[in-house]
């Protein structure tokens, strides 16, 4: 049951993660209203001219790595900061998103508690 439940998580955030990704290069989605602090954040981080590329790119790697369930301690460990500041973002800046941040975060620690034996290495 429990690994059902993981492929069922790991497609969704998989797929999540991948239109994500696409969405910064090709905006075929409009993006929702921010609050001021957030646009003023996000417009910083455009400015910058490499961020959004980059996020863009880990997010389509490591969500196409869980939709093939291949390299998941791996995809987990690129997608981890990600949903952190996708949590932290909507948690102080606009809160209007703060369950898709929370269900991320979530479902990416259930993943990761399940899989706890590929990260002893990283804690000794």
């Amino acid at each position: 049951m429990s690994q059902k439940i993981e492929m069922v998580l790991r497609i969704l955030i998989g797929l999540l993660l991948v239109n994500s990704g696409l969405n910064k290069f090709f905006q075929y989605m409009q993006m929702p209203e921010m609050a001021e602090g957030a646009m003023a954040f996000m417009m910083s981080m455009g400015k910058t001219g490499y961020l959004f590329p980059t996020i863009a790119v880990i997010e389509i790697v490591g969500g196409g790595l869980l939709i093939a369930g291949r390299m998941i301690p791996f995809a987990l460990v690129i997608l981890a900061p990600i949903v952190y500041n996708i949590l932290m973002i909507h948690a102080l800046l606009d809160s209007s998103g703060i369950m898709v941040g929370i269900m991320l975060s979530i479902s990416l620690g259930w993943i990761a508690w399940n899989r706890k034996e590929s990260f002893t290495g990283l804690f000794e």
